[in-house]
Formats: C-alpha cells, sequence, structure tokens
C-alpha cells in the first residue's frame, strides 16, 4: 500500500525523492528507472491508464512504499483516492525555465534520439501519459508547454487537499517528508542524485547493458 504518493514532473528531483522515501520507508518506490526493468507489465497498464482504463492500482504497486517520477506521478489523482492516507508530494524546481532546461537537456533530448519512430511498448506508454499530464501540448511548442505546465500545478493544488499535500522544492531536505511522515531525520545527508550527467550515463547504460566508463 502507498503511503507516499509522488504528484511532481520529471526533471523535479525525482530520482533523489527516491532514495530518500526508500531511506525514511525502508520499501521500495516506484519511479521511470523501475519501469524499464517491468516493461512488460507496467508499459501497458500505464498506456491503458492514460486512456482512462485504470489498472489494479494495488497490484502495479505491490511491493512498494511508494511512487514518484512518471509514469505513476501522471495519476496521482486517481492514486490519491485510492490511497486516502498517503502523502502526496509535489516536487518541483525554482522555475518554468529551470525545468523546461533540464527536460530538453535530458527527456526530451533521449525522445528525439531514438531512432524507431514506434519506439516500442515504453516510448509508447510515455508519449500517452505526456499527453495526459500535458493535454496534448507538443513538447516543442515552448509556449504549450508552459501553460500546461503551470496548469498541472494548478490543478494538483486544487485536487489534493493542502493537509495531504507537500510542496517539495529543490534543496528542500529531510524536514518537509520526516514531518509529513511523522519520522524522525536521519542521521545522515539528504541525497542529491541523477544530475544531466547522471541521467545520460544511466540511460546509456541502460540501452548498451553497459556500465558507464
Amino acid at each position: 500500500m502507498l503511503r507516499v504518493i509522488g504528484a511532481g514532473l520529471p526533471r523535479t528531483g525525482t530520482m533523489t525523492l527516491k532514495n530518500a522515501l526508500e531511506t525514511l520507508l525502508g520499501a521500495p518506490c516506484h519511479h521511470m528507472a523501475e519501469v524499464f526493468g517491468r516493461v512488460e507489465t507496467d508499459a501497458p497498464a500505464f498506456s491503458a491508464a492514460a486512456e482512462g482504463d485504470f489498472p489494479d492500482w494495488d497490484e502495479v504497486f505491490k511491493g512498494y512504499a511508494a511512487a514518484v517520477d512518471w509514469p505513476a506521478s501522471a495519476f496521482y489523482a486517481e492514486l490519491a483516492e485510492r490511497y486516502p492516507d498517503a502523502v502526496v508530494v509535489l516536487s518541483r524546481r525554482d522555475s518554468f525555465e529551470a525545468w523546461w532546461t533540464s527536460a530538453n537537456n535530458t527527456v526530451f533530448k533521449k525522445f528525439n534520439e531514438i531512432e524507431d519512430p514506434s519506439g516500442g511498448p515504453w516510448l509508447a506508454m510515455v508519449e500517452k501519459v505526456w499527453d495526459y499530464a500535458f493535454e496534448g501540448a507538443e513538447r516543442a511548442d515552448k509556449a504549450a508547454v508552459e501553460a500546461a505546465y503551470h496548469r498541472y500545478h494548478d490543478k494538483v493544488r486544487a485536487t489534493v487537499p493542502a493537509d495531504r499535500l507537500v510542496e517539495f522544492g529543490t534543496g528542500a531536505g529531510w524536514e518537509p517528508l520526516c514531518t509529513a511522515l511523522g519520522l524522525p531525520i536521519p542521521d545522515q545527508p539528504f541525497p542529491h542524485l541523477n544530475s544531466t550527467k547522471d541521467f545520460h550515463a544511466q540511460i546509456e547504460q541502460i540501452v548498451t547493458g553497459k556500465a558507464p566508463e
């Protein structure tokens, strides 16, 4: 059963958040990094969800105590309803411009480098989740993406009651999470993972099966 539901978009420190939550909860946190090893099950489940055919969430998240990043975070509203006791964490960058720059240097760049337009089930899932969260905005249209980006955040705040929502900005550290979960602050530094360099190294390892040099 999920105790924490991420509502933040990709490239908002979700890998760091995943690591932090696993430390706090002592259990796995679902993240896009997990999906690469579960494409056969997760891709069809989240593709269907993006079309309004929601899966058995308990089955999808079996063994997980939290879920952050896409594809899960796009369905924060449905998950918040299914798990009414869970805390919802809206991770975010300082501004749209900061997010746009990071996304273009990582996620969008990789989309554009994929040679097979069909991309297989994983890319098909991501495209559907993009349309679900960004209301069909073209990724190359910065103005349309920015408008959808702000609508998305406004919708999260309007959908999730304030007493369940944690707005988690860059550099927030342990305190907001621990306060919301009623847990002590760990005696270790807050993690900082998945920089742009880390992202490209991770994708290269996934694609080639080789560890980065």
